[in-house]
Formats: C-alpha cells, structure tokens, sequence
C-alpha cells in the first residue's frame, strides 16, 4: 500500500537513528566519537516535533551519557589541546541534557587557558581571518604545523585545508566552549566576525570551483551555531546572502549524488524557514527517501565509521521536522552585526 510521504519521512528517520545508535553502542566507535554521537543524540531529542522521536532519542542520549562520563569523569593528568577539546564537547553536550559537573568544569576552566586559540581552531580569529596554510592530516599520522609542505614523517607533499573548513570547524567548537561558558581561545562573535571576508560564495562552477564543498559546511554550519542547532529559525535578512546561495545550490547536491550533502542543505533551509512543500525541498526529500541503505543508514556502507554516521546524521537532521522556539538568535546580541553587514 501507498505510503504517504511524511510517514516514508518519519519511517526513513527512526531507521537512520536506529543505525546511529548501533554505531555508538560498539565501544571503539564511542571511544573515537563519544562527544560527537552525544550531541546527534541530544538534537534529536531536544528539536524534534515528533514526541515518540524525542522520546526515543533522550533515552538513548541518557544511555550513551553514562557510559562516556564513567571514562571522563575527570582530566587526565597534562592533558593536551585536543584531549581538553573533547572534554569541553562532551561536558557542553551533557550540559544540554541538564547534567553538570561543577567539580570537572571547574578544572576544564582552569586547564583550557594553557592552550592558544589555534591549537583548538587551527588559526587565531583575534589577529587573522581564516587562512589557507593550515595541512590536512597526513595519511602517516604525523603531526605538521601551519605552514608546512611536506610532511614531518614520510616526507610527502601535504595539501592545505580550504580556509572554509577552517572557520566551519573554528565556528562549530566556539559555538560549543562559548555555550559551555569556557571559550577555547577565542569568543563565538571573534571568529563570526570574519564572514563578510568569507562572502561571496561561489557555486559549483562544474566542478571548476574546488571551494565549493568546504563553502556548503561553512554556510550550513554557521545556520548550526546560530539557530542552536535546531532551537530557533533565521530570517533570511540576517544572512541574505547565505540563504541565497542554499537555494540555488541545492540542486548541486544533488547532481553530485550526496546525501550527506543534501541533508545538510534541507535542515538549514528549513532554518529560514522552507517546508518540505517546496518545490525544491521536494526534490530533495525524495532523493533521500530513494538512497536509505538497508542498514538504515546513507552514504557509502564501506565506508569508514565517522563518514557512515555523519551522512546518516545529517540525513536524519534533513527529513525530520523541527519543534522551532521562534525566530531569533542563539546569540540575539549579534543581531546588530549581521544586519549591518547585511545592508
């Protein structure tokens, strides 16, 4: 029998959470990606409209919580920028569950200063806009500073990040100290300040655009950390020219087959406030409907564990939909700056 398409939607969903919680559940996933699962969890149950939805995702969030605070339950000793990283996400993501640890945080505020600004968001937003200098990870596993060419332990020819990846990942672990209380190494609104210098954004050129990718999660996330992940919807005055660039490029997405991709495209677009009754939001809809794998998940099933819950993540974000808190800011002071840099 003919289903309808919110109920193919609402099916499609509890499969894909179904496949993430699996994946958190085997304990070298959690142990790699604990902080990271917590918050998909934590979304789902504090944003969605569906109240079975919600329910089911809270009791998975509470389940998973236990078991990453039984091994962070306090800092290791001489902790480095990374390890301090992930006890800010983890803490911020449990926090949102209206779980505190008064003791740990205290130590987090004192240990979190040590470090510099890039070594928590690869470059200094206080003295810099995002730079194009900053190496991907080596396949070697070898730790290259900014700036180097080639790398440290096998020698071989390093590629530069694009400076979108920079400020979307400097915007999303802001975003998380600032809402935590213990910013690492530089306020949200420091590293926001450089988005005119990151407008405008170029399309897929066919494919001649090698920014083009890295630009999409810079724009999708910069709605994230703006809307509180899922919280409240944007006007599309405040980011005229972000909104513009989603709905014109949506159809690339899917050109370029990637759900992970399109799902991100399909939540931020219902952020400024698109229903799945639009003519492209349609489009969208359906080709991720057609993709699920029989698993539950999106994306390549060879692929590797993060890319595999990430497509299905961003996937699930896309298709359900959102009990949204009005239209505001998660930060409402930055109102002024982005209606000025807006005129």
């Amino acid at each position: 029998m003919y289903k309808s398409k919110s109920v193919r939607r609402k099916i499609a969903v509890v499969r894909g959470v179904d496949f993430i919680y699996r994946i958190a559940c085997v304990p070298e996933n959690f142990t790699d990606y604990g902080s990271n699962l917590l918050y998909f969890f934590n979304f789902v149950a504090s944003t969605s409209k569906d109240s079975e939805l919600r329910k089911t995702a809270r009791r998975m969030s509470k389940e998973r919580f236990h078991h990453w605070h039984r091994d962070h339950r306090s800092l290791p000793r001489n902790p480095d920028a990374d390890t301090l990283l992930d006890f800010v996400l983890g803490c911020h993501a449990a926090q949102r569950m209206g779980i505190r640890n008064s003791a740990l945080k205290r130590r987090l505020a004192a240990a979190v200063p040590r470090f510099q600004a890039e070594e928590y968001l690869w470059f200094d937003p206080l003295t810099e806009p995002p730079p194009t200098d900053v190496p991907e990870g080596c396949d070697c596993g070898a730790a290259n500073e900014r700036g180097r060419k080639r790398c440290r332990g096998c020698k071989r020819a390093l590629e530069m990040m694009s400076r979108y990846r920079v400020w979307c990942v400097a915007l999303t672990a802001a975003y998380c100290g600032e809402c935590y209380g213990i910013p690492l190494g530089a306020r949200y609104s420091e590293v926001l300040k450089w988005l005119p210098v990151m407008r405008p954004y170029r399309g897929r050129e066919h494919d001649k655009n090698p920014d083009f990718f890295h630009a999409v999660y810079a724009v999708t996330h910069l709605v994230y950390t703006l809307n509180d992940y899922g919280v409240y919807q944007l006007s599309p005055r405040w980011l005229p020219d972000e909104y513009e660039f989603l709905k014109s490029s949506l159809g690339d997405a899917i050109a370029l087959d990637d759900p992970d991709m399109v799902g991100e495209f399909l939540d931020s677009l219902m952020a400024f406030g698109l229903s799945f009754r639009h003519p492209s939001m349609r489009g969208g809809v359906e080709y991720l409907l057609s993709q699920q794998n029989p698993d539950g998940s999106w994306g390549d099933p060879e692929g590797d564990v993060y890319t595999r819950y990430h497509t299905t993540w961003a996937v699930v974000d896309g298709l359900r939909e959102y009990n949204w808190r009005g239209e505001r800011l998660k930060f409402p002071r930055l109102k002024p700056l982005l209606e000025r840099w807006a005129e």
